[in-house]
Order: structure tokens, then sequence, then C-alpha cells
């Protein structure tokens, strides 16, 4: 076994890279950055049913998004290559040819149809299917025979005598597994192509890989992948299966449960670190109360000691909190140039705009992030920088517009905004709160119904930092509109107005 701790992952391109696989590699990659090891890509693909081509590059991009980047694989090369499963196929034949002269593996003749009768006969007498060893004492004139008939020719590994297979586990200790389970089971299909438990185990062997991290459902395939072990003279890798994801009714995660694509979160405006800061603490823990890590910090603190053995439950509403932490802490010009191209896209910023445009949008970016949590939640929170907006928040409207005299107070506002000098978010300030003085109100009566009117929302940054950005044109334009609004839609508000009520003086000072 090499010196250098080598680990892998080695996805099947059957589709893109979901949470549970990105937690596997992540898993690897960290154990490797960690003990200065070496992280090794392999695609598996021999699965001609299920592997598709066109996966493999999406699959790549979004490991190389995450940052989870391989000094070995099938792009970059390296020592041990290939590392495609289907440009591997001369050495699986080979070490499988290696066994039949040894006499632990045997050819088997047996066709789908009679294995299947076989199956379908102890269905119907209660009993499991165990390959019978049909072949395995065949003649070589029998041999020869069924060959000169056309049959295809598969390969079985003898079973295993009387006994156990234990598996040593990084993670679960000693499993063990009675021999009685496995029969002689296939290793190479009659079209030529590995099964997953012999290719897996000849492909470990000679990549020199030292430690097999990967999830709990695998467990099962590990005692026929140490039998292959055995019969091939190598020296089993160390094995850890990690805990597997479920949804949070406790079932096996699915595309029903939302979202579980790495980029269809990528899609959403979620930030690579977040995701990989939730698929950590999948299962793992830092050994203290940390819940926002860097990718450095999980570096420093990752051991497989601090795996669960326990199932970790998906959550999404966690990842979402998570990116909204990292969305904070990220460089704001970073945050701004991925949210450009959204911002282009809803029409908000011209694809071609010049230094003010984008310097305005960069400020308006870093006005709403603090409040949101996803790259295309700031672009929905920005919308009112950009363009009008049809209607007001009902919630707000109930509790901000519904008031005696709030239209005269907006129309006040609507004056001071016009007549104050400079249009800043200091020099606004200090015109509202004059008014709130000279009106006997607070703040907030203030305040809360000019966000309104503003923005269409209850929500938001500082209300003077919103002011500034919109500018006064845009301000006075927005209060008109509200005053009208007011007067035409809510008359009972005019009414109340008349017979003497106020706008009050509910409402905390904040802005």
């Amino acid at each position: 076994m090499p010196d250098q701790i080598r680990v892998r992952f080695a996805p099947s391109p059957t589709g893109y890279l979901h949470i549970g696989g990105a937690r596997t590699a992540l898993f690897n990659w960290l154990f490797a950055a960690r003990n200065g090891g070496v992280f090794v890509l392999r695609i598996e693909d021999t699965d001609a049913d299920r592997a598709r081509e066109e996966t493999v590059g999406p699959i790549l991009d979004s490991l190389r998004w995450l940052g989870l980047t391989w000094q070995e694989g099938p792009d970059v090369g390296g020592p041990y290559g290939p590392y495609v499963q289907s440009q591997r196929l001369d050495l699986y034949r080979r070490e499988a040819e290696r066994l039949i002269q040894e006499g632990k593996a045997y050819p088997c003749y047996c066709t789908v149809e009679e294995i299947e009768a076989a199956r379908e006969q102890a269905r119907r007498e209660g009993r499991t299917y165990r390959y019978p060893g049909t072949c395995r004492h065949l003649t070589e004139e029998e041999r020869r025979r069924l060959e000169a008939q056309g049959r295809p020719r598969a390969v079985r590994l003898v079973g295993p005598g009387p006994g156990e297979t234990v598996v040593p586990d990084l993670i679960h200790g000693e499993v063990r597994f009675p021999n009685d389970e496995f029969d002689d089971f296939v290793i190479m299909k009659s079209d030529g192509t590995p099964v997953y438990n012999f290719a897996v185990a000849v492909d470990d062997h000679h990549m020199g890989i030292t430690h097999v991290i990967r999830g709990e459902e695998h467990l099962s395939n590990t005692p026929r992948q140490l039998l292959v072990y055995r019969a091939l003279g190598y020296e089993p890798p160390a094995f850890a299966h990690v805990p597997m994801v479920l949804a949070p009714d406790r079932s096996k995660l699915s595309k029903r449960h939302g979202a579980v694509a790495v980029e269809e979160f990528r899609e959403k405006g979620f930030l690579p670190e977040a995701i990989l800061n939730y698929t950590a603490l999948l299962g793992w823990s830092p050994g203290d109360d940390r819940e926002v890590l860097t990718l450095e910090e999980m570096v420093e603190a990752f051991s497989l000691e601090r795996i669960s053995k326990t199932a970790a439950i998906y959550d999404v509403e966690k990842m979402t909190w998570l990116n909204g932490q990292h969305l904070r802490r990220a460089d704001l010009d970073r945050v701004f140039a991925l949210v450009r191209p959204r911002l282009e896209a809803r029409g908000f910023l011209p694809r071609d705009a010049g230094p003010e445009e984008l310097a305005h949008a960069r400020a308006v970016v870093a006005a709403v992030r603090d409040r949101v949590r996803t790259l295309e939640e700031i672009v929905d929170a920005s919308a009112y920088f950009f363009a009008d907006f049809e209607d007001y928040d009902p919630e707000g409207v109930r509790k901000r517009f519904e008031k005696p005299g709030v239209a005269e107070l907006l129309a006040e506002a609507r004056r001071r905004l016009e007549a104050v000098e400079p249009f800043t978010a200091e020099s606004t300030e200090h015109a509202f709160r004059a008014l709130c003085q000279e009106k006997g109100i607070s703040g907030g009566a203030l305040f809360h119904p000019v966000r309104l009117a503003l923005t269409g929302r209850t929500m938001g940054p500082g209300l003077f930092d919103v002011i500034a950005l919109l500018g006064r044109r845009r301000c006075l334009e927005r209060l008109d509109r509200a005053v009208r609004f007011i007067k035409e839609k809510l008359p009972h508000v005019q009414a109340a107005a008349a017979a003497g009520g106020d706008a009050g003086t509910e409402g905390g000072a904040g802005a």
C-alpha cells in the first residue's frame, strides 16, 4: 500500500451531481487535504444501461464549481490512468482470466432465461435464490461444447466457504456478514464488461487507493469486494461508510423533495462555499458549536472520527440560511459579479451598462444583501430600485395606508424631499426627523408609510439608504402615486381624516 494517503471519488455518469454525491466527494477531498494526500477522480461508466456520456461534463463542472479539484483524473491524467472504467476493460479481463487459471473463478454459460427461471422457482418455493454452481464443475469438453453452441460466457468468482466475512469499517467498527449470503457471483458479464464489485476492487488496487470513503448504502457491497481482493491477492484499503442522507420524512432523498442536484442550487443562486458548508454538516461535526465554516476551517477540523453513525436529515431551509451567512461574508465585488447577469436577464441592468449604472447597481446590491439568502433573492429584493412596481403589499396597505391623515403626511414628506439639499441619506433623514418633531409623531408613523409608498413593501434596507438610491425624481413620483392611491382606492380613510382623525403616533422610530 502506498505511503501517501490516496482517496477517490468515483461517480457513475447517470445524472447530475446530487447533494449526497457532493458530500462523498467533499469528505474524500477534506480527508486528503487534511492528511497531505491525493484526491483521485474516476468515472465508473461500465453500466451501459444507466451510464450517459453527456452527464460526465456536468458532474466535473459541478465539482470544479464547488472547488473540489483533483490531482488525478480523466481530464488531468496521472500515473494510474486511464481514469474512466470503460477504457480499462483489458485490465478487468486480464485479471478475470488470471482468476480462472488459478481456479478461483470459472466461466458460466447459463443463459439469462435459465437464471430467471431458477429465480422464479425459488420465489414460488419461498426461498432466496442462490446460484447453485451449475457451471463450476464443467469438464473442458463440456465447456468447449457449450462455446461451440455460441453460448455467451460470463465469469463467476468461487464463493467463500462456511463462516463469515468481516468488514472492518472506520466508522461502524467490525460489520459481519454470514458467508451463506454469497453464492458464486458474477464478476464479468457475458458482454465482456465487469460488474461493479469486481471493477472497483481492481481499480482501487491498481490506483493505489488507501481509503475508500463512501455512502453507507455501499456497505452491503463491501464483503463481495473483500472476497475479490482476497481472490486476487490484493491488500484491501481501509473502508469508511458515511451515514445516508435522508429526506425530512426519513425516506430516501429524491427529486420529489425539491432540488437535490448541485447544478439546481447553483441556478437558484447558492454559493459553492455554502453548499460545501451545509453538506459537511450532514453527518459530520467540527467538534464545537460552529455552523458557519470556510473550506479551510473544515480542512483543519476534519477527521473520520467525527463522522456520525446515524443518518443525516436533509434540510433545505438550513442550507438556505447558511447561504445567507456566506453571502454576507463574501466580497461585495464578487457578489455583484455573480448577480449582474441575473439583473441583466431580468432587464434591470443593460448589458452595455456604463460606469455610473454599474456603480449604482453595485450600491443597490450592497444595500439589500444583508437581508436576503440567495443571489436570486438579491434580484427580487432589488427590483423596485430598477423598475416601477404594480401593487402595494396588502398587509402593508391595511397597516400603513388605512389611517386618517396618512395621505396628507405623505404629501408633506414629498414637499420636504423636493426641497432638501443635498439629496443624501443623511440630509433626508434629518429632514424627516424634523418633520416628525413638528408633527409630534413617532418616526415609525412617518417612515413606515413612506417605505411602502417608495418600495411597495414593508421590509428592506434602511429607509434613507433606499431614498438616496432611488433618487429625488423617483421618490417624488412614487409619493405622488401613493397619495393618489389612498385618495382614490381608500376613500374611507379620507372620510375619517375629514372627521378629525390623524396619522397616529404608533410605530417605532427606526428607519
